[in-house]
């Protein structure tokens, strides 16, 4: 997401300033207050930077309520990223923001926010006249009243964070190459907010940042090295008290606590992190669901939060399929192994209830007992427990804080004491001084009386050394319960340590197991994949080779009709060539009686035209026209005629 925001002294009453876009915002800067801000000026000039009111901040959450003070505490956390984005826009580190500004900042905050957005009443906090500024009650009023106390929780808190980043982080972020992306630094950025003090300017302290590092180290799966992390926390405690937003970035960045992990395993980590502290997730993995409808098992990738779980088709989470509702009415129990499934439990809420199937009994039990723990907090409306172990690491400081600040006072008074009584035998010594040189002068005149002063200052003198004596005693008894304390709380600090530790060790064991199992699960999917993969190419060659046996069959047959056909064929040939060797026959035999009664014809009309003047046949008269000849009607007909052309050019053509 990315924000588009137009400095212009009118986009607060008409034009919307938050769309999608770059960021056309002036870029950030260092901080400029401790709190909050108040903002003056007249037209056209900046609004002066001042301390937020009293009661704004956690003391006044906590003069309120319980209720008051988680809406108190949801706003603690708002008004650290506000604070980075209100100090970006102070481009000359002067504390003075332009109004135009706070305007758009303020209209922004408002569309992120999901709160109705009143240009009335902006315009109303920030009217000016022509003797200068009106509105004196500053820009932290105005936040407080019009956006921070509206605020529902009904908003996306990634890209509120994201609005803010966006103002702060092109000036501020380091310029030299990361280990780490854009993207990470951003989430580092969120994380600090949250780990942070509440106190302005915002800085970590080392006991946070040596968790932050603890967290990310677990999820890289690497060893904590403790010895370089007391050296690089002896050298910050001797310069400051803690670090800032882009000096923990540019710590995790370099590199110097994940040497030997590559960007993506840190990018890993920092997402896994963020995703704990930021976004609430308690616990997630994939487990089989039973539909409610259709009764059948889907894996689903399961997301635990302080009040939910929700349910998604993959880790993505892009594709949700639904959400289980979690209240103080809640239950979860085990169930035993039925219908092929293992590892069961079940979820019941007010109206409807949840079967899960787990990978393992670990599994099963660990997601039991972190639903059961979710359920616990909510009835007790306790925190999640990132948070409550936050706040505990908080009262922890300030308790010890606090102790140290006594120890320190105690140490004080009693050597104000001391150089008191000092003081006081300084100055009786001074006395004894000079009571023993009157004395000295009046020898003579008061020796009686001199005897008495010295013995009543003798007395004296003993009386005070005793005093003297106790006092020292009573120093020296302090000094020694002051020293037991101390190996009091360093056997305390050793213990912790030792707890943490074993805590560690715990929690390698438990991810190196989860890392095992992973793979065999792995390895397993990739054998059963293989074993479909080899059966599917099984049925296929089957497939092939029966496909193959029916085509050569249909072949075998048509090659068998084919013969039967072509034999058929051969004995018709065979008929047919019979039949025309007799027709041949005939033809001859009938052409062998056509030249024979041809000769005969041609001799006996060869002889009738060698007679023909003078006799001639008597035959039947023709009813087509006689032809003519010179010896006059012709004793044979046309077609006759046409008879004898043909057979004499047939003649003539066998001669030639």
């Amino acid at each position: 997401m990315r924000f588009l925001i137009r400095i212009n002294s009118r986009s607060a009453t008409g034009e919307k300033a938050y769309e999608g876009g770059s960021c056309a915002a002036p870029e950030p800067r260092a901080p400029a207050s401790s709190g909050g801000v108040r903002a003056r000026g007249g037209p056209g000039r900046c609004q002066r930077a001042e301390p937020a009111p009293p009661g704004a901040g956690a003391a006044g959450a906590q003069r309120r309520g319980p209720g008051a003070r988680r809406h108190g505490g949801l706003k603690e956390e708002l008004l650290k990223s506000i604070w980075h984005a209100f100090t970006a826009l102070d481009l000359d580190r002067s504390g003075k923001v332009s109004k135009s500004q706070l305007k758009v900042l303020s209209h922004n905050l408002c569309t992120v926010l999901n709160v109705p957005h009143d240009p009335v009443a902006l315009e109303e906090h920030f009217r000016d006249d022509d003797e200068g500024p009106v509105s004196n009650q500053g820009y932290m009023p105005y936040l407080n009243k019009f956006i921070l106390e509206k605020v529902q929780g009904n908003f996306d808190k990634v890209e509120f964070n994201r609005m803010c980043w966006t103002l702060c982080a092109k000036k501020n972020l380091s310029k030299s190459p990361l280990l780490i992306s854009d993207e990470d630094a951003f989430k580092v950025w969120v994380i600090f907010n949250f780990l942070s003090e509440d106190k302005y300017p915002l800085i970590i302290v080392p006991e946070e940042i040596e968790y932050l590092l603890k967290k990310i180290t677990e999820a890289m799966g690497a060893g904590w090295q403790q010895e370089q992390f007391d050296h690089y926390k002896i050298a910050l405690n001797t310069s400051r008290e803690g670090l800032s937003a882009w000096e923990l970035i540019d710590l995790i960045g370099s590199g110097q606590f994940s040497k030997g992990m590559d960007k993506q395993t840190v990018s890993m980590a920092i997402n896994e992190v963020f995703n704990e502290l930021i976004l609430d997730v308690l616990k997630q993995g994939y487990m089989l669901k039973k539909g409610h409808k259709r009764k059948n098992w889907m894996e689903r990738w399961f997301v635990l939060k302080p009040n939910s779980i929700s349910y998604y088709v993959s880790e993505d989470l892009k594709d949700k399929k639904g959400d289980i509702i979690l209240d103080g009415n809640c239950c979860v129990e085990a169930l035993p192994d039925k219908d092929g499934k293992k590892c069961l439990f079940l979820i019941k809420c007010l109206d409807k209830t949840f079967e899960i199937s787990a990978s393992d009994k670990k599994k099963k039990q660990e997601w039991i007992q972190a639903i059961q723990t979710t359920v616990n907090l909510l009835r007790a409306g306790s925190p999640p427990p990132h948070k409550e172990a936050r706040q505990k690491r908080k009262e922890l400081r300030q308790k010890l804080l606090a102790e140290q600040e006594e120890l320190e006072r105690q140490m004080k008074e009693l050597q104000a004491a001391n150089e008191n009584k000092q003081k006081e035998l300084e100055t009786v010594r001074k006395q004894l001084e000079a009571a023993a040189a009157r004395a000295a002068e009046e020898e003579k005149k008061r020796l009686q009386t001199q005897a008495e002063l010295q013995d009543r200052f003798s007395l004296e003198l003993e009386r005070e050394k005793m005093v003297r004596q106790k006092m020292e005693e009573q120093v020296a008894q302090k000094s020694s319960e002051l020293e037991q304390y101390l190996q009091r709380v360093r056997e305390l600090e050793e213990m912790y340590t030792q707890l943490q530790e074993a805590l560690e060790d715990e929690k390698q064991a438990r991810q190196d197991e989860e890392t095992v199992r992973k793979l065999q699960a792995r390895l397993l999917e990739e054998e059963s994949a293989k074993r479909a993969e080899l059966e599917k190419w099984h049925l296929q060659q089957q497939q092939t080779i029966e496909m193959t046996e029916a085509e050569k069959q249909e072949l075998e047959n048509q090659r068998m009709m084919k013969e039967q056909a072509l034999q058929v064929a051969m004995q018709q040939l065979k008929q047919l060539e019979l039949e025309r060797k007799e027709a041949l026959e005939q033809y001859e035999e009938v052409k062998k009686k056509l030249e024979t009664a041809a000769n005969n014809t041609k001799s006996w009309k060869d002889k009738v035209a060698h007679h023909e003047g003078l006799i001639r046949l008597i035959e039947p008269g023709s009813k087509n026209p006689h032809l003519i000849t010179n010896w006059g009607p012709a004793a044979f007909t046309e077609a006759e005629l046409e008879e004898r052309q043909r057979s004499w050019k047939g003649k003539k053509a066998t001669s030639e």
